[in-house]
């Protein structure tokens, strides 16, 4: 299986080594807007030690977390309509036939055009492209039940996924009466900069920009909840793989409102995956090459990483305890490391989190091969449905008591 996981992830050639950027600029107009511009250095003291003041501008960023991961709603959402597009990652030749297909099938108009959510992201970069918040639509159909809530889920795929990557599950969600939004995660897809092949800004060795991604990512999950609350929509959930689960979690641990959490592929660290995974070896490369190491790395990136905000999904006032989670690891991920894994585990075990387990018989790459992709589906899409079932059954169950303590009142009053 490490074989066939190697293969895998060393198939594409088109990985850049980019050198180590402290990336100041990147969290600096939050720092400043928020009143803590104290903590950006002087060019002076970031030439003496960056290291140490981008360590602490992370752990300033977890006292304020409900700070940082606050945002001004937008005011732009809409829904615009056009032919889905691949945009994908990998210069393999079967893949670029693959969208070349495509393209020429949505010239001819012979492939449907799909909707989209498009609104202006609270985060801003200096890509507009990227700023634009890209979300493909898949509305469920409308119940026969006018009385059953309407509920959604935000799927987030991996790093540097295509933009076809976890449509399946979203048509699957639609056949359980779940609507979703596929959201494109920064720098994915139609967020890529044209200088990009890869979505390398979203995960690279500029440390600031890293954590500016990922901040991006966690309010665009946010918004994207806003927008389903103005349709209507009373439940909401959350999917994330691989990078995907961090943002999702994050969203999760600074938002109420997301009850239903699937995490597939979860680890602790964001510094920990970098450094140990396979498919993030280049970034580890540009900062080894700079003296850093795996611990150095780690709380250059706390800000950003699950492990940090345990205590925060669990908090009465954003309703941890009925939060309704599914965690899935492979037993034999290279990208995200077993031990870290198992560290999830226990640490959910240990606050109480109310979260079922799956452990895939595969590696990072390979939950995506046959027959390996099908399990996967099947844990997630059985989780979902439950998850929402049981959201369903509790509004039942509590309106059913507001009308028996309304009865209760009446014959009091007689």
């Amino acid at each position: 299986m490490h074989d066939w996981e190697y293969r895998l992830t060393t198939r594409d050639e088109n990985r850049v080594v980019r050198p180590l950027e402290w990336g100041f600029e990147w969290v600096e107009p939050f720092l400043a807007t928020h009143g803590f511009g104290a903590a950006v250095p002087s060019p002076e003291s970031m030439r003496d030690d960056a290291e140490a003041a981008m360590v602490r501008i992370n752990q300033l960023l977890i006292r304020n977390s409900d700070v940082f991961f606050s945002y001004k709603r937008p005011t732009d959402f809409r829904l615009e309509e056009r032919h889905p597009m691949l945009f994908p990652t990998n210069v393999r030749p079967e893949t670029l036939a693959q969208e070349a297909e495509i393209r020429e099938l949505a010239a001819a108009g012979r492939i449907e055009k799909a909707q989209f959510l498009r609104f202006t992201s609270p985060e801003r970069t200096p890509y507009p492209e990227n700023d634009l918040v890209n979300a493909r639509w898949y509305p469920a159909p409308a119940h026969k039940d006018p009385k059953r809530p309407k509920q959604a889920i935000v799927v987030l795929p991996q790093w540097n996924a295509d933009a076809f990557g976890h449509n399946a599950l979203c048509t699957m969600f639609n056949r359980f009466g779940v609507s979703a939004l596929r959201l494109s995660k920064p720098y994915h897809d139609i967020r890529r900069p044209n200088e990009l092949e890869r979505s390398d800004y979203a995960v690279s060795a500029n440390i600031g920009r890293t954590i500016s991604a990922c901040r991006q990512a966690v309010v665009d999950i946010r918004c994207c909840i806003d927008w389903l609350e103005q349709q209507g929509y009373e439940h909401f959930g959350v999917l994330g793989t691989s990078l995907g689960s961090c943002y999702a979690f994050l969203a999760s641990a600074h938002d109420k409102r997301i009850r239903v959490n699937a995490f597939n592929h979860a680890s602790t660290a964001f510094g920990d995956v970098v450094w140990a995974g396979q498919s993030t070896r280049h970034v580890k490369q540009a900062l080894a090459d700079a003296g850093l190491t795996q611990d150095r790395t780690r709380a250059l990136w706390a800000a950003v990483s699950p492990v940090s905000f345990y205590d925060k999904i669990m908090r009465p006032e954003v309703a941890g305890a009925d939060k309704n989670v599914l965690l899935v690891y492979a037993n034999y991920d290279l990208n995200f490391p077993k031990e870290y894994s198992l560290k999830v585990v226990e640490a959910f075990q240990r606050i109480g989190l109310n979260f079922e387990l799956r452990v895939l018989p595969c590696g990072h790459y390979t939950t995506g091969e046959t027959p390996f992709k099908f399990i996967d589906g099947w844990y997630m899409g059985s989780f979902v449905w439950r998850a929402f079932k049981a959201l369903r059954d509790e509004k039942a169950a509590l309106g059913d008591a507001v009308v028996e303590c309304t009865e209760e009142e009446e014959v009091g009053a007689r």
